[in-house]
């Protein structure tokens, strides 16, 4: 018997135990991929190429919610790897920015949004919050001072800027990075306990590119049943409801194909 024949057979074949085996390997050949799309077009090889939104720091104050082209709780967002800081295009101030300088976009506002483990740790949620500016720190006569182009701030040791919630005070950031604030917080997280320092390139996972809206929320139940959390709670009803219709969907497919399935071998058996 020739490959072909042998393969014909395997692939017609209505044996239960050879059927079943025939449709796993056609699932993880679809997984695989699937995977490795994503991978492709993250560059997150072999690592998780996608975060779930745990909270609603990104959402924006117009609902509906869960609609495309922005980041609610219970969504998946695909995460793109950067390699350097120029990867990274930040929101930016009135000297410069992304509004002015690109017109850059991402989920309803100017500047990247990125993902990152907060002060570098790996025991703790990511974060996913908007790249800000980038601020460079120094230290003269033993006094830290920070440098922020995008806000025309020069060896300033006392901060103020209305946009990130600073006020005239010195922050106390000791090292260079990224400044980053949630769309939905009035703070940036570097004056708050989320990240009390600036984001370091090493820390950051990826930037935010693309989504998949409300199925999340799975991912988010299983976190909430796994570790005690109550993520799910973030979750509007409204994205709620549509992941109820996209499981609905779902389900459905498998049992019309079964049904059309049964009624055809009930005709054929039946004759003309």
């Amino acid at each position: 018997m020739s490959i072909t024949e042998s393969w014909k057979r395997f692939w017609h074949t209505e044996r239960s135990s050879i059927a079943l085996i025939r449709d796993v390997l056609v699932a993880l050949l679809a997984v695989l991929i699937i995977l490795t799309a994503l991978w492709a077009y993250t560059g997150q090889w072999f690592a998780a190429p996608m975060v779930a939104i745990e909270s609603g720091s990104m959402e924006h104050s117009n609902p509906p919610f869960g609609r495309l082209g922005t980041i609610d709780a219970g969504d998946m967002v695909l995460v793109q790897k950067v390699s350097k800081v120029s990867d990274i295009i930040p929101h930016g101030g009135p000297v410069r920015g992304a509004e002015a300088q690109h017109g850059w976009q991402t989920y309803g506002n100017y500047g990247d949004v990125v993902i990152y483990k907060p002060m570098g740790r790996n025991d703790v949620s990511q974060i996913i919050h908007r790249a800000m500016c980038w601020v460079n720190v120094s230290k003269h006569n033993g006094q830290y001072v920070y440098t922020i182009p995008d806000f025309g701030i020069y060896n300033e040791t006392d901060l103020s800027i209305p946009e990130l919630g600073l006020d005239g005070r010195d922050p106390g950031w000791t090292h260079s990075g990224l400044i980053t604030k949630g769309d939905h917080n009035e703070i940036c997280d570097q004056i708050s306990n989320i990240c009390p320092q600036p984001v370091e390139l090493s820390w950051i996972s990826g930037k935010a590119r693309g989504e998949i809206p409300w199925i999340g929320t799975i991912n988010l139940f299983f976190e909430d049943v796994l570790h005690g959390k109550d993520t799910v709670g973030n979750v509007h009803e409204d994205s709620l409801v549509c992941l109820g219709v996209v499981l609905a969907i779902l389900i459905s497919i498998p049992i019309i194909l079964d049904v059309h399935d049964y009624l055809r071998k009930k005709k054929n058996a039946q004759g003309p």
